[in-house]
């Protein structure tokens, strides 16, 4: 708000002022001609329109009546009249005293504006340091409002003479469930949601503390009428006057019910903690900035803690020398200041006893981002370790007794083909024989035909390297030989099989055809292996349409390009499977044939999952059965 200066005065418009001194000296003359010439008074009415002037309109238009007023005295009054003439000595004295009784007039009327102008000023400025004061306290109010509304935290003030309360803020209706325009703010009311429990140990304090004039601090709960329960934290403090009489006391109630269930959550958590690290195998570690143990809980290592404060981790570690890259990578993660996980490693217990230890953990930096170590957790894996062990041995004895199942497999199958391989050795051993016989001839004649005789030669040696193929593949089958993963031809593994089996199909009258994709990449896998259960499928099928009519049975071998690999299908005229024969026939002895064992099929299924391939089978239409496998490509072909 602007301020004026107290001696300056707020005056009417100039040409207001010097009319009032023109109107007020023509009101004393028409007074002087009408009724006080006749009194001898004639400067009375003058004095008054120069004091009245000087009064109302200030200094400058009080000199401008008095100035009129002599001019008009002089030209209307004085003898002789209408003219202007020399005034006597006397009225000149008169008239000066009457100036200055005028002026004195207009001194206390400008003395009386100017106070009257302070003083209203000053009001002006009093109002407006009240409004300005109390907007000021109204802010404070609020802020103190928020503040407490934030902090949960109400204040209130109690006259210890007249037992009322002075003070209570809206934050104490919240905590106590009260309504400020339902309920008074007195004692009893607040009393009343104290918690039952809680009410007569609070007033025998609050009691105790007034009595002896000391400040207080409690904790108690409340109750609402809804059945809420809070807590709240208290304090008070007494105000004495001059003579150390109590005469107020302040005080202020903090609700505190999130801070409890705060405090009841981190408690039952550090109770479900602390069973944890009693009853589980793992435990804490922390190591300083020298990777030195700094922290070990009770059962790490199954040994004393203590004995390992100070000690780096691998002072105790057996494999250091054993696995020294797998440390190496340890120390550079360490140096680097980056977490790790899993890491495990072989130490020793508290009896001296090797055991595995996994540790995982990750580093710690202060507020400053200075590195202070690392803190994390250990399990003993040492059971764990001996049982994966169990479990790798128990997988290579499964392994070994499949290997020599699936060889029994191929021997016994191979027995099943004596007959067609009897005959497919027979075949090129007779054929060398007729052309032994007939170079004989060509020698014996005269002359020797030679060309005949070198044609017959190399017809026997043709022979020859036929039965030593058959042969050969037979060997590969029956030999027994650990798994291969190599880039197999899988066309040429199928017409490999077919030729061992072509008599066996011939015997059976059974019309074998195929459908071989041109230009199919290689798989990955064992050839023998392959070529068993090719060989399992073939005979199977041939077995299983003796049952049908000569003229339907059919034998259909085909390979399809899979995104994942190549198909194989061997699709029969037979009988086909049950339903219920159809679930269970890859089953470990289940068989549907007289004599059989059972085992062909599921060897078979375990040879292509250890491929990573499938085995399945379904019906065929009309009838008959299918077997499908897929075997995965070979990386480089698949590249």
């Amino acid at each position: 708000m602007a301020h004026r200066d107290p001696s300056s005065r707020t005056l009417k418009p100039t040409i207001l002022r010097y009319g009032i001194a023109v109107l007020s000296v023509a009101i004393a003359i028409g007074l002087d001609f009408l009724l006080l010439r006749h009194f001898e008074a004639i400067l009375t009415p003058f004095l008054f329109a120069v004091a009245a002037t000087v009064w109302y309109a200030g200094t400058g238009p009080g000199v401008l009546a008095i100035v009129l007023s002599v001019l008009s005295l002089n030209y209307f009054l004085l003898r002789p009249t209408l003219s202007f003439s020399t005034i006597s000595y006397a009225d000149l004295v008169y008239l000066i005293f009457c100036i200055f009784c005028a002026l004195a007039v207009g001194w206390v009327s400008a003395v009386r504006r100017r106070a009257e102008q302070e003083l209203r000023q000053a009001r002006e400025e009093l109002e407006a340091k009240v409004v300005e004061r109390t907007a000021n306290l109204q802010r404070s109010e609020g802020y103190l409002a928020e503040t407490q509304k934030l902090t949960r935290t109400g204040s209130w003030a109690w006259d210890v003479r007249s037992q009322k309360v002075l003070y209570c803020s809206e934050e104490m209706f919240r905590i106590f469930g009260l309504d400020p325009q339902e309920h008074l703010p007195t004692r009893k009311n607040f009393q009343q949601r104290v918690h039952p429990e809680d009410r007569n140990r609070v007033d025998e304090r609050f009691a105790r503390v007034v009595s002896e004039r000391i400040d207080s601090f409690d904790e108690y709960r409340v109750l609402l009428p809804d059945g809420t329960v809070k807590h709240v934290n208290s304090s008070g403090h007494p105000v004495l006057d001059g003579n150390g009489e109590l005469i107020e006391f302040i005080g202020t109630a903090t609700d505190v019910t999130e801070r409890k269930r705060a405090e009841e959550a981190l408690r039952e958590s550090e109770a479900k903690f602390s069973d944890y690290a009693a009853t589980a195998s793992d435990w804490l570690w922390e190591i300083g900035p020298d990777y030195k143990f700094t922290l070990l809980t009770e059962n790490a290592f199954h040994s004393d803690p203590t004995h390992r404060i100070g000690t780096f981790c691998w002072d105790h570690a057996l494999d250091l020398e054993t696995e020294p890259e797998k440390w190496r990578l340890v120390w550079a993660t360490l140096d680097s200041r980056k977490p790790f996980r899993d890491f495990v490693y072989c130490s020793v217990d508290g009896s001296g006893s090797p055991m595995y230890v996994k540790v995982s953990g990750k580093p710690v930096f202060d507020a400053s981002g200075r590195f202070r170590g690392y803190r994390g957790t250990g399990t003993d894996v040492t059971a764990l370790r001996t049982v994966e062990a169990e479990a790798r041995e128990s997988e290579q004895r499964y392994r070994k007794v499949q290997l020599e199942l699936a060889h029994a497999n191929r021997v016994v199958t191979m027995g099943q083909l004596t007959a067609s391989i009897t005959h497919e050795v027979n075949q090129p051993i007779t054929a060398a024989v007729t052309y032994a016989l007939a170079a004989r001839r060509f020698l014996s004649a005269e002359p020797p035909n030679l060309q005949e005789v070198d044609d017959a030669l190399s017809l026997i040696v043709k022979e020859g390297n036929r039965v030593g193929e058959v042969v050969g593949r037979i060997r590969a089958l029956i030999n027994k030989a650990p798994a291969r993963k190599d880039a197999v031809a899988i066309n040429d593994t199928i017409l490999e099989v077919i030729a061992l089996t072509r008599t066996e199909a011939a015997n059976n009258s059974v019309s074998v055809r195929m459908r071989l994709a041109e230009g199919s990449p290689h798989v990955q896998g064992d050839r023998v292996q392959l070529q068993q259960v090719l060989l399992n499928l073939i005979i199977n099928a041939i077995e299983a349409m003796r049952e049908v009519d000569e003229r339907e049975r059919q034998l259909l071998i085909s390979t399809r390009d899979e995104p994942d690999g190549v198909s194989v299908e061997v699709r029969d005229s037979g009988p086909g499977f049950a339903p219920a024969a159809l679930d269970r026939v890859f089953e470990a002895f289940y068989t549907t044939k007289p004599g059989g064992l059972g085992l062909g099929l599921s060897i078979c299924r375990s040879i292509i999952e250890a491929h990573h391939g499938r085995l399945s089978a379904s019906p065929n239409l009309p009838r008959g059965a299918v077997f499908r496998f897929i075997a995965p490509a070979h990386p480089a072909a698949v590249s």
